[in-house]
């Protein structure tokens, strides 16, 4: 069946530049950073929906599960930049956040526009994952068939799904089992949806991760307390977070870094409660890798016990 691409909300005109190619440089700037500015107030509309996947996804994460990113072109790169991010920042297992674009790896660097139209393309692209895993497609306009392809087989596996889309309310529900719609609107040039679309799915994305990281223990306050220091400015961030949650200055911090092998919760533990490696270890095993709770001043292992989560899995 031939799709109306036209009647999409992502391929409408928007009044507000049909004058574009007669403003000036300033004021093309302008209009593109305000229409920027609601773009990210529609997604804070879709907050209750965002949330729900951050759960889905953290859920899925702390009992062992797989979560792919699958998108085309713009939405693909996203998805790219999610997965590539949570290693470094939140310490987890790039085997099992990862992402899937249409056209392959070579797809990141160079537009293969057709390779969108795929959809058995996107159900291989998640045939190995099944129950306890999940996909997040995105897609702006709702239709790509790359990413439909992706939720499709996800569904016939048993993993759950989600989509984030900027298609507003046009979406069918039952395309995936958490449907996040931002009505972004026109963009500023007509069907480019790596403008406002692009940034309203970015914060979108950020908050998932983030909030699923938050709830699994890989913060304590607003630090991130679980990143892998394989750079120079992750080493200083390590340290200076362990100085800082450890009580001790920043040579002690580095001294506990080595011997905790880089993990920044260890050596944090190891300082406020003055144990071993071995010991620190096993107080955030057992504290189901929440050092709130693994530091005695908090109850978050205790939710974790109760919702029957292995700690070890959530590595």
């Amino acid at each position: 069946m031939r799709r109306r691409f036209g009647a999409l909300r992502t391929e409408a005109r928007n009044p507000r530049s049909r004058r574009l190619d007669l403003l000036s440089v300033r004021a093309v700037v302008d209009l593109l950073l305000d229409e920027d500015r609601r773009a990210l107030q529609a997604a804070a509309r879709v907050g209750a929906a965002v949330a729900r996947a951050a759960s889905e996804f953290a859920r899925c994460y702390a009992s062992g599960g797989r979560i792919v990113f699958a998108g085309a072109g713009t939405s693909g790169r996203l998805g790219v930049i999610e997965a590539a991010e949570c290693p470094p920042t939140f310490g987890t297992d790039p085997r099992r956040i990862r992402a899937a674009i249409a056209g392959g790896r070579a797809a990141v660097f160079a537009a293969r526009e057709g390779a969108e139209d795929d959809a058995a393309a996107g159900a291989r692209a998640v045939s190995s994952l099944g129950e306890g895993d999940l996909v997040v497609g995105i897609s702006a306009s709702s239709v790509t068939p790359f990413v439909r392809g992706a939720l499709q087989q996800a569904r016939r596996r048993g993993a759950a799904s989600v989509l984030v889309t900027c298609a507003g309310r046009r979406v069918e529900r039952a395309v995936a089992d958490i449907v996040i719609a931002i009505d972004t609107g026109p963009e500023v040039l007509t069907g480019s949806t790596r403008l406002k679309a692009g940034s309203a799915t970015k914060a979108v994305l950020n908050a998932i991760t983030t909030a699923a990281m938050v709830e699994l223990g890989k913060t304590y306050e607003n630090l991130m307390v679980d990143l892998r220091p394989g750079s120079a400015k992750l080493r200083d961030r390590a340290r200076r977070i362990v100085a800082r949650l450890g009580a001790v200055d920043e040579r002690k911090a580095a001294r506990l870094l080595a011997a905790a092998g880089g993990e920044t919760k260890t050596a944090i533990v190891m300082a406020r409660v003055n144990v071993p490696v071995a010991e620190a270890r096993e107080r955030l095993n057992a504290a189901g890798g929440h050092l709130r709770a693994a530091l005695g001043d908090g109850v978050r292992s205790v939710v974790w016990r109760l919702r029957g989560v292995d700690s070890k899995q959530q590595t």
